[in-house]
């Protein structure tokens, strides 16, 4: 006989009606998505609304599930895809419109947001170590419009403040990714690494392989998609679908030579993109655009049912105030002091700092350390994922259309006096 245990009917009847929520909630957002998105209701939101009311409803059944070897590989295949779709997904050239911007909030304002979040977490969460507070650093700063798309499509919000933010939340995941994995592997007590040496010495020839293994995939399917298509070999499905495939072949072959297979997912979508000549790029993204979202769909639903089991214990105030110093000074700070010196107006650079939501990212970053890290360290930061993504969709959702209402009147007020002024 076999010594697997038996399905728990429990865990069966959870899993069951999960899926069956997360696919009616789907559906109906699919049927009525214009609409939501005029009552500004975005389909992560529906979702985790779904979630909690699972959570609600098999108590701590489906958060028990989450807590498994097979949902940590699950949200490292999610995460590679999607940084791949990030770094396709970046319009303008290779760094936008507005370069100079952008190399300061990725380079400058990210390390010093990391910086920031660290310290905060310092004085708010004691008892933590700092690599552990690395590790939550690296989840709550990282942006993802995801909550919030309209954003990036708010023509009351200066084209080049939306350039730049979808540049950012194009790349700022991927470059975070490498650190976080190095916070990660210090913060594990089960891994035989004790110093900050000794995981850059594992970090490092990781990275290094991985970049390798994105550049050599990213260039070699972008170079065949591009004489394929120039000799009528390929389909408009087929284009699609290399899209789909390279992502899984750079992060699966990066993992088979112990490389770090987020940073060659991230680095083989940069390069495919720029390397790949198509008459159309953007439509050969829609199928692993869409892929990502439905993974997406999963995470933010997975998010709400876990959140009703980590937050029914209560939530320590120095872990909301720490939230809450992370959705705002932590990132506005460093990126209006990050952007001086270029052509943003102080108004335009606080703009950039507020319009910053939380989500997938720091969803898959906590789930990957939530299913590393142990005891109170774990409790530390599920709470924190959960606080500071709820805390993102209701902040940004209600103050980012103010803020660009509030801008779109103050630059009408300023055009209209300008005017009126004598000898205009």
């Amino acid at each position: 006989m076999s010594g697997r245990e038996p399905p728990q009917p429990g865990k069966i009847a959870a899993v069951l009606l999960s899926l069956v929520a997360v696919s009616a909630v789907l559906a109906g957002w699919a049927v009525l998505a214009r609409r939501m998105e005029l009552w500004r209701l975005t389909a992560p939101m529906v979702i985790v609304l779904a979630g909690v009311v699972i959570g609600l409803a098999t108590s701590d059944r489906v958060a028990d599930t989450l807590n498994t070897e097979i949902a940590e590989h699950v949200a490292e295949i999610i995460l590679a895809i999607l940084l791949f779709v990030d770094a396709t997904d970046v319009r303008g050239g290779l760094l936008g419109h507005e370069p100079k911007a952008a190399l300061r909030i990725l380079f400058v304002a990210l390390p010093v947001s990391i910086g920031t979040a660290l310290l905060f977490g310092l004085w708010l969460l004691p008892g933590s170590s700092w690599a552990v507070l690395l590790v939550i650093a690296c989840i709550v700063v990282p942006i993802d419009f995801a909550p919030v798309s309209s954003i990036l499509r708010d023509r009351r919000v200066p084209e080049r403040v939306r350039n730049v933010l979808n540049v950012e939340a194009g790349y700022n995941d991927g470059i975070v990714s490498p650190l976080f994995i190095f916070a990660l592997v210090l913060a594990d007590q089960d891994t035989r690494v004790d110093t900050p040496l000794q995981a850059l010495e594992a970090a490092v020839p990781q990275a290094a392989k991985a970049i390798v293994i994105g550049l050599t995939v990213g260039a070699a399917l972008a170079l065949a998609a591009n004489a394929a298509q120039t000799r009528g070999w390929m389909t408009i499905q087929s284009k699609r679908l290399v899209l789909v495939a390279a992502p899984l072949l750079a992060f699966g072959l990066s993992l088979a030579i112990d490389g770090n297979g987020f940073v060659s997912a991230f680095v083989c979508g940069i390069v495919f993109k720029y390397l790949r000549h198509s008459d159309d790029i953007r439509r050969d993204l829609e199928l692993v655009d869409d892929v990502g979202f439905l993974l997406a769909v999963g995470m933010w639903f997975a998010f709400g049912a876990t959140a009703v089991a980590i937050l029914e214990d209560g939530v320590p105030i120095g872990t909301v105030v720490f939230c809450l110093a992370a959705l705002t000074v932590v990132r506005i700070g460093p990126v209006a002091a990050g952007l001086i010196g270029t052509r943003f107006s102080l108004p335009e650079r606080l703009l950039v700092g507020g319009l910053g939501p939380r989500g997938t990212t720091s969803i898959v970053f906590g789930l990957l350390a939530f299913n590393v890290l142990d005891g109170s360290d774990e409790t530390t930061v599920g709470l924190v994922v959960v606080l500071c993504v709820l805390g993102s969709v209701i902040l940004h959702g209600v103050t980012a259309p103010a803020a660009a209402h509030t801008y779109a009147a103050r630059e009408g007020s300023s055009r209209d006096e300008e005017h009126s002024r004598p000898g205009k």
